[in-house]
């Protein structure tokens, strides 16, 4: 029998559902000599060392221990350090970022709040004098200077320790030099504010002002003694923070970058190498158009490089835009129903692919990840590869059924490697195509392995995971677990192992749990990520229902007994579920859910609706609740466990506490679990073994499920 100790809830929590330990963050030296990256000690270690591999050897060895820097102490982070980690779903501890010079010799980051830098090649590391705290430490190119963010200023110190002095000071207590806003951190993927240049004589450096952003109060209840967090959340419709550009000299010399901000608020993107002139991104505020647009950094005038309209909405992707080496623009676009690389005019790849992620752009080719595009010839479900893109065509890198990823420099590739029949990832080192070296993974063995089929359901062939206890083997029905998030950027059927943990630990409870990944999340085309405009609510519900129906012809599934769980996008989709469609599930987990879409943000929220102003009964029909209560909820009630933090930052808990609000005015059975100072990532071991816990209890209660150990 498993005990409590090393049930499969307590070791999923306590080893940050099997992460610790495992390499990441890496980058490769320009001559290929060096891997940097992160790792902990071990799979229950949260705290990540600083390590580097000599690849012509194999050898790894510690180029800074976070314990032995801060001699044993307690790490102290700042309130501005936790919303960084809260924006980047950091759960980890120690050294959880880093930056390098460009020669990769030298790397800075920050620890407690305090600023050190480590010498890779000699694998010595030292603490530079730094008023606190610390944020976002990065070397100059050539290696001479440290920039970092401190209460609100950009500042710089050389790498000896010396000339330490404030570049630019904000003029208020709500502005900033040097770091991402709200937005721009959780929606737009640019979580950094400055940008050294290739000559490291001077700075981009991001302005921001918060003074027109609605403020928020987020408290804990719990504690009654203490303030009130004041956080600037801006909801969809309100005003944005407002973001300028400056170019700043090392003598604190500043020039502002012009362009036409009013049309074009967001700062998406910031590329500057040695390949061209710095290089923006900018957004409207629809979307629906966006500039690239070259710098001329002793002006701070801009030239329009490109141009990009759509009548739905504009993506965001990670590595572009950027220079090619030859100084070309690089770029991600939808063009003839695909999702394509283009370099110069030219798209390099047509619909057989669907470009994700620009890993790294030379002089020959492009190293991509992408999935398997809408006219591919052999469709693989939750596979993600990687692929050298050149005029001559396609390579793929990556060879093995799984999700991949990469990174690239000097000849060296080191390829990140998840397959469906290995527990975690591989990392291998490869040179000129052929593996040199690996780097060892610390994380836990989670002991067990999903029984999972990927398929497809339904007229839409929506891509679909089913998995089905472990000692199933007879043919009777068994009571279905929806297990989605089901929405945009979040895509939960791949083709790996680790991912589908713990829907397998539902299933060995005698669940099959079936999750589906309908119109609107990523992975397929363009036109299935952006059917959900306007129509978020009925087309994400109406996949699921179509999912589980087409399934049922194919697997032992008692669609009397349907229940359905989802955490943030996913409980909203639980919600709308057991609200909306009672005829089909009985019962939900209801997690973090967004409920009325105007207390959601910006970026994200006018992307897929519109501006609430302009399409109010666009949100209304789209959300749980409005002013006046549930929206088209139908009968029969079903039962309903909705858990939300009292921390959180990104969906606030008034979204739940509205939900049971309207529930009780309107007469429905539910129930409310409070988390008391856990965030929107409830790191916490205790808080996440419990709730996988409570939300089988229910589970086992709402639809009369017999008990089973396990």
């Amino acid at each position: 029998m498993t005990t409590t100790s090393d049930s499969f809830p307590r070791r999923h929590a306590r080893t940050q559902r099997f992460t610790l330990g495992a390499p990441r963050s890496f980058t490769v030296a320009p001559d290929g000599a060096r891997v940097v990256f992160l790792r902990s000690g071990s799979g229950t270690d949260r705290a990540n060392s600083l390590w580097v591999l000599d690849v012509d050897s194999g050898t790894e060895r510690v180029a800074a221990d976070p314990r032995t820097l801060l001699g044993g102490a307690d790490e102290d982070l700042s309130p501005q350090e936790r919303a960084r980690r809260e924006r980047s779903r950091e759960g980890g501890a120690g050294i959880v970022g880093y930056a390098t010079d460009g020669d990769v010799e030298l790397a800075s980051f920050a620890l407690s709040g305090r600023l050190f830098t480590a010498e890779l090649r000699a694998g010595t590391a030292r603490e530079l004098p730094a008023p606190g705290p610390v944020i976002d430490p990065r070397p100059s190119p050539d290696g001479r200077h440290v920039a970092y963010v401190a209460r609100g200023a950009l500042r710089v110190v050389g790498a000896e320790g010396e000339g330490e002095r404030a570049l630019a000071e904000p003029e208020s207590e709500n502005v900033t030099y040097g770091l991402a806003e709200f937005i721009a951190a959780e929606e737009m993927q640019r979580s950094r504010g400055f940008w050294w240049s290739p000559e490291s004589d001077r700075l981009l450096v991001a302005r921001v002002d918060d003074t027109p952003v609605r403020r928020w109060w987020i408290s804990d209840p719990a504690h009654p003694e203490r303030d009130p967090q004041h956080v600037p959340y801006p909801a969809a419709g309100t005003d944005n923070a407002d973001v300028r550009l400056f170019v700043i000299g090392l003598d604190g010399a500043r020039t502002e970058v012009v362009w036409d901000w009013a049309r074009y608020p967001y700062l998406a993107h910031v590329h500057w190498s040695a390949a061209g002139a710095p290089l923006l991104l900018v957004q409207a505020r629809d979307q629906r158009s966006q500039l690239y647009l070259a710098v001329e950094p002793d002006t701070g005038a801009t030239r329009l490089v490109h141009a990009d309209e759509d009548p739905v909405w504009l993506d965001l992707f990670p590595g572009v835009p950027c220079w090619s080496p030859s100084g070309r623009l690089v770029r991600i676009a939808d063009e003839g129903g695909a999702r394509v690389l283009a370099v110069g005019e030219r798209p390099l790849t047509g619909p057989q692919l669907h470009v994700r992620a620009v890993l790294d752009v030379a002089d020959e080719d492009a190293l991509v990840s992408a999935s398997a595009g809408e006219e591919a010839e052999h469709p693989e479900t939750g596979e993600v590869h990687v692929y050298r893109v050149s005029e001559r065509g396609l390579e793929r890198v990556s060879h093995e059924p799984g999700v991949h990823s990469a990174v690239r420099a000097g000849g060296v590739t080191v390829l990140v490697s998840a397959t469906p029949d290995r527990p975690g990832a591989r990392v291998q080192v490869l040179r000129d195509g052929k593996q040199t070296a690996t780097i060892a993974s610390y994380a836990e063995n989670p002991g067990m392995s999903p029984r999972v089929t990927l398929t497809q359901g339904g007229a839409q062939r929506i891509p679909c995971a089913v998995l089905m206890p472990r000692d199933y083997h007879g043919d009777t029905p068994l009571p279905v677990l929806m297990d989605p998030y089901g929405g945009p950027h979040g895509q939960r059927v791949v083709a790996a192992h680790n991912p589908h943990l713990t829907s397998q630990w539902f299933a060995d409870q005698g669940f099959a749990v079936v999750v589906a990944d309908g119109r609107g999340t990523p992975g397929r085309s363009p036109a299935w990520e952006k059917a959900v405009r306007d129509d978020l609510a009925a087309v994400v519900l109406q996949d699921q229902v179509d999912a589980l129906q087409a399934l049922a012809g194919d697997f032992p599934l008692d669609l009397s007994r349907v229940a359905i769980r989802g955490w943030s996008f996913g409980g909203y989709l639980a919600a709308l579920a057991v609200l909306r469609r009672p005829d089909v599930f009985h019962a939900a987990v209801v997690g973090a859910p967004v409920t009325d879409l105007r207390l959601y943000d910006t970026h994200y929220q006018e992307r897929y609706i519109g501006h609430p102003e302009e399409q109010p009964e666009v949100y209304r029909r789209n959300s749980l609740i409005d002013d006046a209560g549930l929206v088209d909820a139908a009968e029969p009630h079903r039962p309903m466990m909705i858990i939300h933090g009292f921390a959180d930052d990104n969906v606030v808990v008034a979204h739940s506490l509205r939900l049971s609000s309207a529930l009780l005015a309107a007469g429905r059975p539910h129930e409310v679990l409070p988390l008391s100072g856990v965030t929107h990532m409830t790191p916490q071991e205790e808080v996440a073994e419990n709730l996988l816990r409570l939300q089988l209890d229910f589970l086992r209660r709402s639809l009369a499920q017999p008990r089973k150990q396990g």
